[in-house]
């Protein structure tokens, strides 16, 4: 991975990213577009698949923070492009520009940040925090 070198996926939105299917409760009401926490996850999705190649056996990345903005709605059917940019390393965490764009252009941008962590250890933590 190098600096400024980017990593895409590309999703047709489905029915299960819209935000009007996502919450449980029966009085919630949000629009038939794609979801701004399903956006989130295929950005980290596309951030970790760049990350493969610095995992070493028993290791994996775990996203640790996020700052978007989502200023354009994808409707269902639609295919949406994430791109994921290195912008470099501060300690143990990786930077990087994260972006969306559908048909029309850009959807989403912001930055993520994510950790290498011995997977081992992290669910071991996990329990101890579940009791």
């Amino acid at each position: 991975m190098e600096l400024n070198q980017s990593y895409q996926i590309t999703h047709r939105v489905q029915d299960q990213d819209l935000a009007s299917t996502l919450s449980p409760y029966p009085e919630d009401k949000f629009p038939a577009v794609f979801a701004t926490s399903r956006l989130i996850a295929f950005m980290e999705f596309c951030s970790a698949r760049f990350m493969k190649s610095l995992l070493e056996e028993g290791y994996l990345s775990v996203g640790v923070g996020i700052n978007i903005t989502h200023t354009a709605p994808t409707k269902a059917g639609e295919e949406v492009t994430i791109t994921s940019t290195y912008l470099g390393q501060e300690g143990k965490l990786y930077r990087f520009k994260v972006s969306a764009a559908d048909k029309e252009g850009v959807v989403s941008e912001g930055e993520h940040t994510r950790a290498i962590v011995n997977t081992e250890k992290l669910l071991k933590f996990a329990d101890k925090r579940a009791g």
